[in-house]
């Protein structure tokens, strides 16, 4: 697709390791989407033998990707939009995502090669020899734990860490990414000369030169403090020697980085005008994307279920995670993840409503609000929040039952999806007192007996509206508020299209389930996470 508008264009890319893809879309200044594609690494690149653009290791733990391979799709990418006859010349602003907790490491001389860059050669063709270490960690990573177990100590405990960095100890979390580096591949760590993300990744490729790491991004690396919005030395030493050197500054989300490199200017005939502002991470800039405001809640309800919320003071818990917002740098946002999400809904479906999505939404909305006091917890899978397994029913009671009739099942396990959001959403500091509404999103956002459930559970009306990309869209969005500077990212994005009202809560569900909130918690502290 060409871009048709006269106006200005602001590109959003992204380089996703969870979406397998190197993602770009232009809009221009009334938020229309102007080109819109995508570089799927599994298909497009297959030489690299990625599945889901992965490499797992076969202790099943180290999983990695070739960082080359995001080079090469980033080249694929713009020649696409050449052939297409793009209107490079348009494009005012760019920012980008990549997938969080995955890094890079520049080989010492490497910045000299951005730098130096010919118009004449692909970037893979110059930059292929320009790592230390070939393969990055990426965020399945789970190899890490020796290093988590050592960081926490160093500061003195999970509580500690959480309160500075605002997530406790994660495998995935690359300030121990870089840490069993260093302790595994001393000499390629001794020959690194800077650090990135792939977000910062993606913004050196596109300046020429070493971009850097957003507060926003940073905050998740367990390295940052997410008050000062600085390196924390403490966590750096704890993690490898001469880090702060390697890591370069951390500036805020809305930050303009530099201007484009002359190699995409004479290569693509972009305006040398145009301005990088600093790339996030992947779920920061899907906040971006749906628009979160103050007050309001995201839900995404997918194969993992995901919540994000705005703050303006962190409260700091050992599950979840705290991040500098990326689009209001006075603030912050929350992130929780269940892995538990479509897929046990799907199979509570399957044995309690003949596979039928129709007759799951029928007793859904057949039993009353509360379940008569019922609750169940269904982690067919290892969950996250909190690090717990297994298929826990109480009765009104409290008292531990084997089994509901299929009614009660159905809406035991929706219901207490949602209730365990809310416990954990209040533990990070988000209340129901203050609430405006919750933006809900992914494949169950479909369904109305869910979402009803939803907007009872925590008495706020449930929008809804379906953002494809929300992530790569939030960073076009965000090159729109950071070539600005002086409007607010609110601003920015009123005139995107508007959410629509898909439930309402019910007359008495704040009397119904304020209650069974703390009935909730404490079933969890009992049983759940003390099995």
């Amino acid at each position: 697709m060409a871009a048709s508008s006269t106006s200005r264009l602001y590109l959003g890319l992204e380089i996703s390791t969870q979406q397998a893809s190197v993602k770009v879309i232009a809009i221009d200044d009334d938020l229309n989407t102007a080109y819109e594609d995508t570089v799927a690494f599994d298909c497009d690149l297959p030489h690299y033998g990625t599945q889901g653009g992965a490499h797992v290791q076969d202790d099943q733990l180290t999983v990695t990707a070739p960082t080359v391979m995001w080079v090469e799709a980033l080249d694929l990418a713009l020649q696409r939009m050449k052939e297409k006859n793009f209107a490079f010349h348009k494009v005012v602003a760019i920012s980008g995502t990549g997938q969080q907790h995955g890094s890079v490491f520049w080989k010492k001389g490497a910045e000299s090669k951005l730098r130096d860059l010919s118009a004449k050669e692909t970037l893979l063709g110059q930059l292929k020899d320009a790592f230390s270490v070939l393969h990055s960690p990426i965020w399945m990573d789970s190899s890490t734990a020796a290093q988590c177990h050592h960081l926490e100590a160093a500061v003195g405990g999970a509580q500690q860490l959480a309160d500075i960095t605002g997530s406790s100890a994660y495998e995935r979390f690359t300030g121990n990414q870089i840490a069993k580096v260093q302790q595994m591949q001393p000499q390629a760590y001794d020959s690194t000369e800077r650090i990135s993300l792939v977000s910062s990744f993606g913004a050196c490729l596109l300046i020429g030169r070493y971009a850097p790491i957003d507060e926003s991004d940073g905050s998740g690396m367990n390295i940052l403090n997410i008050r000062t919005r600085r390196w924390d030395l403490k966590c750096l030493d704890a993690c490898a020697p001469n880090l702060k050197e390697k890591l370069g500054e951390v500036v805020p989300s809305s930050k303009i980085v530099g201007s484009i490199s002359q190699y995409f200017v004479k290569r693509y005939n972009f305006s040398p005008d145009c301005q990088i502002i600093a790339f996030t991470g992947d779920n920061p800039a899907s906040v971006a994307g749906m628009r979160l405001q103050r007050g309001e809640l995201i839900v995404s309800l997918g194969t993992s279920d995901t919540l994000f919320l705005w703050l303006d003071e962190p409260k700091p818990a050992t599950e979840g995670h705290i991040f500098v917002n990326p689009v209001d740098t006075a603030a912050y946002m929350a992130l929780l993840c269940y892995k538990n999400g479509s897929l046990t809904r799907e199979k509570i479906r399957d044995q309690s409503a003949d596979s039928d999505w129709l007759k799951f939404s029928s007793l859904l909305s057949e039993t009353t609000m509360g379940n008569d006091g019922n609750i169940g917890v269904y982690y067919h899978v290892r969950e996250i929040t909190p690090n717990a397994e297994g298929i826990y029913r109480f009765n009104a009671k409290g008292e531990k039952v084997k089994s509901f009739d299929s009614a009660v099942e159905v809406r035991a396990v929706v219901e207490g999806q949602f209730l365990a959001k809310r416990v954990h959403a209040e533990n990070l500091g988000y209340s129901i007192e203050t609430s405006t509404r919750i933006l809900a999103t992914g494949g169950a956002s479909h369904n109305a007996a869910i979402l009803q459930v939803l907007a009872d559970v925590f008495n706020t009306d449930v929008y809804v509206q379906d953002v494809a990309n929300s992530a790569c869209l939030g960073c076009a969005y965000r090159a729109k508020h950071g070539l600005l500077g002086d409007v607010s990212f609110a601003d920015v994005v009123k005139n995107a299209p508007e959410f629509t009202c898909a439930a309402t809560p019910q007359v008495n569900a704040k009397q119904v389930y304020d209650p069974l909130v703390g009935v909730y918690r404490q079933l969890e502290e009992k049983y759940v996470r003390h099995q």
